[in-house]
């Protein structure tokens, strides 16, 4: 008799589904209430302690999550994205629609930095692909560049919307981030994680241990998605 999954650790769930996506799933210990789809920054993988700890806290709520790589990751181990927005973000698409498949219930997307912009991107566009977003240092301008602003897209994104931000982020300051989500007709949260910056304190070894605690009790604070 195989072992039941736990909720607390990642297991492969119809490895055909996943296979194409580099997805990895974490499962929940009894039918899902629906899907979380993540996926990582620029420079990085599946593979991210924020996105592994996301999905477990997700799965603990009784919630399938899928963590995965983006096309160019797919093609490449190491390294930033090189003028590959287009692509990875049908490859963000097709994610979410293989997301579908595996779950009846309501899909929430995301992601930390780049690809949780891509993300956002193509739910503006597109707003039957996710009922929410959760959004992880969201890359509001290049470093030291304000006015370089990455909301263009923002006056377009129908459904509810958290971001989790830190305090210190050189990527966009909270009073920059609280302007900008303005801009959002639907409902918004931004999850304040002092003192991190843009890894929200997960790639030096200090993790704010509550970051997918709140995280996760803010996007459940709006409600059932539907």
């Amino acid at each position: 008799m195989s072992e039941k999954p736990k909720a607390d650790r990642a297991t492969a769930m119809n490895p055909s589904a996943l296979e194409d996506l580099a997805g990895i799933a974490h499962e929940p210990g009894g039918a899902p209430e629906g899907v979380v789809v993540l996926t990582h920054g620029a420079g990085g993988s599946r593979e991210s302690p924020l996105l592994i700890a996301l999905c477990d806290e997700w799965a603990r709520r009784g919630w399938l999550a899928i963590r995965y790589n983006l096309p160019y990751r797919r093609r490449r181990p190491t390294g930033p994205p090189s003028g590959s927005s287009t692509a990875d973000q049908s490859g963000i698409a097709e994610a979410l629609e293989a997301a579908r498949r595996l779950c009846a219930g309501p899909l929430i997307a995301g992601g930390h930095s780049y690809g949780g912009r891509l993300t956002s991107m193509l739910v503006a566009e597109r707003p039957g692909m996710a009922e929410e977003l959760t959004l992880f240092s969201y890359p509001l301008h290049p470093p030291g560049k304000p006015e370089r602003l990455r909301t263009e897209h923002f006056g377009s994104i129908a459904v509810p919307t958290v971001f989790t931000h830190g305090s210190s982020d050189p990527f966009g300051s909270l009073e920059e981030l609280r302007s900008a989500v303005a801009l959002i007709p639907a409902d918004t949260t931004i999850v304040e994680v002092s003192g991190a910056r843009h890894d929200l304190g997960f790639s030096r070894g200090t993790k704010v241990i509550d970051v997918g605690t709140r995280a996760v009790d803010a996007a459940l604070g709006f409600g059932p998605p539907h």
